[in-house]
């Protein structure tokens, strides 16, 4: 028995979230409320120059990302929207510096916006999520869910519902054809029965949404439930198994009126593609155009520190796993680039004394701004190891290549968040993984924004030799 045209396209459906579009929208109305509210104190007006600056504000901010977690520890969610909005208004000040329109604004306008948004962007992440669940009760759009299937796809869309009040949704329990023993971490209250009688419990209940999450290989009982809710009135929605733990940047597409269903996808696809690369080119430009001094005095001191080249060439997998060549300035006595790579080690008699210093203020990654011109590199992305470094570990941890999905990076999620330096166990380099692809899950503008300003806190880290 095969699913109808209409079946499939049921299986298939998402569900659309008020809750999802409130997140996204708590930033930008924030931040251009704040602006509005300023130019009002001061007596101006809001037209021409401020309209502008609002609506850059409100595409930089939009999705909303400066706090990806409104439900996170106080000085965590502060120090989240201190650094993204950091972030921000620095871009503003040298997009106004370089189109010389700063002096269009009143500068206690600008001053007072840029310290008052991220308190108001704190309370606003504190306070909605507390207050919009009632609003939707009060209004009678408060919606239960129950779902059919406890395993443990089941158990994490139910972690999900209760950890997103933004959503609306409240979780009564499961249905499942087990006996109530064999539910792991399933409480007794939210075994709610066998799903032959998930029908009858959702005509004699309020019922309004059913989140099927029974694995495909289960489509003779998802058919035969489906026939049982035809005569009910809830919204059902099918809860794909395919690779839960690994979905990148996962969506639901149609080519030609097919659909497929996105599991590992670059995020950079599409219009992200062609964000970010001109983003990374004018950045590196901008940047180059800053330091080149800097980089010529470097490389005079690496001639002048120990015999050999100023630059060091080394192979690295790039985007998709294709082998590239990126440039570091020389920091060892040695620049090895064959099939057995040796770590730098804290102490290492490889490291000259100049070089030491490089890499303590990772100065010797600079002439990557270069790769990043030529498009093998990004100047945020997961960083690249040594070819022999990727032979070795993706053997070892399951989904390593996943992150050469983008073009590696000068700075990375990982790097901000102490992963720097020597990995001398796998479990090191699992949890640097990790942070890699959860940049690839999260990736967005501000995210990129957030990490380059982090990236100066740590550059001075002593993990790094």
């Amino acid at each position: 028995m095969h699913p109808s045209r209409e079946t499939q396209s049921l299986l298939l459906r998402t569900p659309p979230g008020t809750g999802t579009l409130l997140q996204a929208c708590i930033d930008p109305l924030v931040a251009t409320a704040t602006l509005g509210a300023a130019v009002w104190s001061f007596g101006g007006r809001f037209d021409g120059a401020c309209l502008i600056l609002a609506l850059l504000v409100f595409a930089m901010t939009f999705p909303g990302s400066l706090a990806r977690n409104g439900s996170a520890r106080a000085g965590d969610l502060a120090l989240d929207i201190a650094a993204g909005w950091l972030a921000i208004v620095a871009l503003l000040l040298f997009l106004g510096w370089a189109s010389r329109t700063l002096e269009a604004f009143d500068p206690r306008v600008i001053l007072a916006w840029s310290l008052a948004t991220p308190a108001a962007l704190f309370v606003a992440h504190r306070l909605v999520p507390v207050l919009w669940p009632r609003v939707l009760a009060a209004e009678g759009m408060h919606k239960t869910a129950v779902i059919a299937g406890a395993n443990d796809l089941g158990r994490k869309l139910a972690a999900r519902l209760r950890s997103s009040p933004l959503l609306g949704i409240r979780f009564a329990g499961y249905f499942d054809d087990r006996a109530p023993g064999r539910l792991p971490n399933v409480v007794p209250r939210e075994n709610l029965g066998p799903l032959s009688a998930l029908a009858d419990h959702a005509r004699s209940n309020t019922v309004d949404v059913i989140y099927i999450a029974l694995p495909m290989a289960s489509q003779p009982r998802i058919l035969k439930l489906l026939e049982d809710l035809r005569d009910t009135t809830v919204s059902i929605y099918f809860v794909p198994d395919i690779f839960v733990a690994d979905l990148i940047q996962a969506r639901v597409d149609s080519i030609g009126g097919l659909p497929v269903v996105a599991v590992c996808e670059s995020p950079f696809y599409g219009f992200n593609g062609v964000v970010k690369r001109i983003s990374d080119f004018v950045l590196a430009s901008l940047l180059l155009a800053l330091i080149s001094p800097l980089m010529i005095a470097i490389a005079i001191g690496v001639k002048l520190s120990s015999p050999g080249p100023a630059l060091f060439k080394q192979r690295r997998y790039g985007l998709d796993g294709r082998r590239i060549v990126i440039y570091k300035f020389r920091s060892m006595t040695v620049a090895e680039d064959g099939e057995v790579v040796r770590q730098a080690t804290r102490n290492d008699s490889r490291v000259t004394r100049f070089g030491a210093f490089l890499r303590r203020t990772s100065l010797d990654e600079l002439p990557q701004f270069v790769n990043v011109l030529q498009g093998r590199m990004s100047i945020v992305g997961p960083r690249p190891h040594a070819v022999a470094h990727n032979e070795m570990y993706r053997k070892l941890i399951r989904g390593y290549m996943i992150r050469h999905k983008v073009k590696p990076g000068i700075t990375g999620l990982a790097q901000v968040n102490g992963l720097r330096g020597e990995t001398d166990t796998v479990d090191k380099m699992k949890a640097r993984i990790d942070y890699d692809l959860a940049y690839l899950r999260n990736w967005s503008i501000a995210l990129d924004l957030r990490i380059i300003v982090k990236t100066a806190a740590v550059l001075l880290h002593r993990n790094a030799y």
